[in-house]
């Protein structure tokens, strides 16, 4: 297995001395730790659920936890998930996704000597973390790969909700279009939903309506429409959270891979040997935990100038010399 810990990572989990005296010193009672996790979709969505589910598996396996996952989770059963959770006696409970992040750090004030997190938040006690990756560094990728591969100059992206974790996505992916191809045009629609396929199917077909060829999703499982309906137009998209050109081989260019897997594993790490620290910790590409898929296939696609742009973008992401914006509100 991989391993888990990273140097960069181990940097931001230990950030400052203040965090550090945020982190209850005693470990895990002397039964098994209790973890569980949360989504707001279903586990086996290929996408965003996925890969936090494979994190918790990882962690099962290394060691020897006891595990529980709620799936399809809406925004006002948050608060008792977690609470329900508590009052069980997990000792870890992990919401995947920005709406988690208040919830959890309001009933965290309730359970001292428990310990809580969510993915993408802005939200943080002593006993809760948000673990924030830097998702519009992938996006920003994807709309490089979208500017140079459109025939149409126009190009399409959905969003499930407008909040900052999936608008900062969608932000830097129109900045991307617009750097490399500025007479591009970029359609972009937000579906209302994590989970409704359909939706987000007929939100593809639109854009493909409209001219778009090449297409990007920050929808979760219902990201999953936007790549049947682009393999049914039979014009190219690219994946989000995992690598999704499994779902459409001949379709999926490429896709943003993020290694919430890692992150998982390491929390909960922490919980067990008692240095788990409330406190709000970024992770990009810097870290490796923000990543691009293969291009499988369409390796020999893209043309090599276009590759060779990409990796000196990424390298530039790497060493801070350049930073992708991040703008958190819809700009149109």
């Amino acid at each position: 297995m991989k391993n888990i810990i990273t140097i960069a990572l181990i940097a931001m989990l230990t950030l400052t001395s203040a965090f550090a005296s945020g982190a209850a010193e005693k470990p895990a009672d002397d039964g098994t730790l209790k973890v569980a996790l949360l989504l707001s979709g279903p586990a086996n969505d290929q996408g965003w659920n996925a890969i936090a589910v494979a994190g918790l598996k990882a962690a099962e396996e290394e060691f020897g936890i006891e595990t529980s996952i709620m799936e399809n989770l809406g925004i006002a059963d948050t608060e008792a998930a977690y609470r329900d959770y508590a009052a069980q006696g997990y000792d870890l409970v992990i919401g995947h996704g920005f709406q988690f992040g208040a919830p959890a750090a309001k009933v965290s004030k309730d359970f001292p000597d428990q310990y809580f997190m969510a993915t993408e938040s802005a939200s943080q006690t002593d006993n809760m973390a948000s673990y924030v990756t830097s998702c519009n560094e992938g996006a920003y990728i994807m709309g490089m790969l979208a500017g140079y591969m459109t025939k149409t100059n126009i190009v399409g992206v959905e969003g499930a909700m407008v909040q900052p974790s999936i608008t900062k996505e969608l932000e830097a992916f129109k900045i991307a279009v617009a750097e490399v191809n500025p007479d591009a045009k970029v359609l972009s629609v937000y579906i209302n939903s994590y989970t409704d396929v359909t939706k987000g199917k007929e939100a593809a077909i639109s854009m493909i309506d409209q001219g778009a060829d090449v297409l990007y999703h920050v929808a979760n499982q219902a990201g999953t429409g936007l790549i049947k309906a682009s393999e049914e137009a039979d014009i190219l998209c690219l994946g989000n959270s995992y690598d999704q050109n499994s779902i459409s081989p001949d379709h999926v260019i490429s896709s943003t891979s993020y290694d919430i897997p890692n992150v998982i594993v390491k929390a909960i790490e922490n919980v067990k040997d008692g240095t788990f620290a409330g406190g709000i910790y970024n992770l990009g590409m810097a870290d490796d935990i923000v990543q691009i898929a293969p291009y499988h296939g369409f390796d020999e696609v893209i043309p090599q100038d276009v590759k060779d742009a990409i990796n000196k973008r990424i390298a530039e992401i790497k060493d801070g010399s350049f930073v992708v914006p991040t703008i958190e509100s819809p700009t149109n």
